[in-house]
C-alpha cells in the first residue's frame, strides 16, 4: 500500500542538485514531515474519538438518539481537531509561503518577502510561553522590521523538537523556494 505522505520528504532528501525537486510548482506542500510530538498528540487524540464513537453506538442502542447524536458530535469535533493538527505547519508554492495555524492560516506572496534567514534567538517551546534558546527561520515582509515577525519555524516546535537535523533541511527548502520565486 502506497503511503503518499512519505514520498513529499523522500524528494527534499535526493542527492540532485536541484532545490525544488517537484515538477508541479503551484501545487501548496509542506517541505518536511510533521514532527513526532505533533503526530503523536493526533493519534492519542484520534484514539479518544474511537472510544467515544465507541460511547456514541452504545449510547444509541439504548434508545436515546439524541444525547447519542451530542456523543457523536464530540467525536466529529476531536476529529477534525486532530486532523487539523496535522496540517499545522508551513507551506510552499511559487505563488508564496503559508503558515497554517490551528485555527488561522496566513499567506505571504513571494513579491512581499524581503529575506528568510535563520538566527538564533529565544523561541518558545513546544508553543507554551516558557521561552529557550534555539535556532528560528523568521519571514522579513515589505514595510516590517524583523522584530515584529513570529518565526515561521523553531528548533523547539511540535515538528522539530530534538530534530535538528530535520530542521536545517526545512530551513534550507524555504530559503530555496524564497531565492528562486522571490527577491530574496
Amino acid at each position: 500500500m502506497p503511503l503518499p505522505f512519505l514520498t513529499a520528504d523522500r524528494a527534499f532528501e535526493t542527492t540532485d542538485d536541484t532545490a525544488l525537486p517537484f515538477d508541479d510548482r503551484d501545487h501548496w506542500r509542506r517541505p518536511y514531515r510533521p514532527g513526532p510530538w505533533r503526530v503523536g498528540l493526533a493519534a492519542v487524540l484520534l484514539l479518544l474519538a474511537s472510544y467515544v464513537l465507541f460511547a456514541a453506538v452504545i449510547i444509541a442502542l439504548t434508545d436515546s438518539p439524541s444525547e447519542a447524536a451530542v456523543v457523536l458530535g464530540i467525536a466529529g469535533i476531536v476529529i477534525i481537531g486532530a486532523l487539523r493538527l496535522l496540517r499545522v505547519g508551513v507551506w510552499v508554492s511559487a505563488r508564496g509561503v503559508r503558515r497554517v495555524g490551528f485555527l488561522f492560516t496566513r499567506t505571504v506572496s513571494w513579491d512581499q518577502v524581503v529575506a528568510v534567514r535563520t538566527a538564533q534567538q529565544p523561541v518558545r517551546w513546544l508553543g507554551l510561553p516558557r521561552t529557550v534558546q534555539g535556532q528560528a527561520l523568521t519571514l522579513v515582509r515589505q514595510g516590517r522590521s524583523p522584530e515584529d515577525e513570529s518565526p515561521l519555524l523553531t528548533t523547539h516546535n511540535a515538528d522539530f523538537l530534538a530534530r535538528g537535523a530535520a530542521f536545517d533541511r526545512a530551513a534550507d527548502a524555504v530559503e530555496a523556494w524564497a531565492a528562486e520565486h522571490g527577491r530574496v
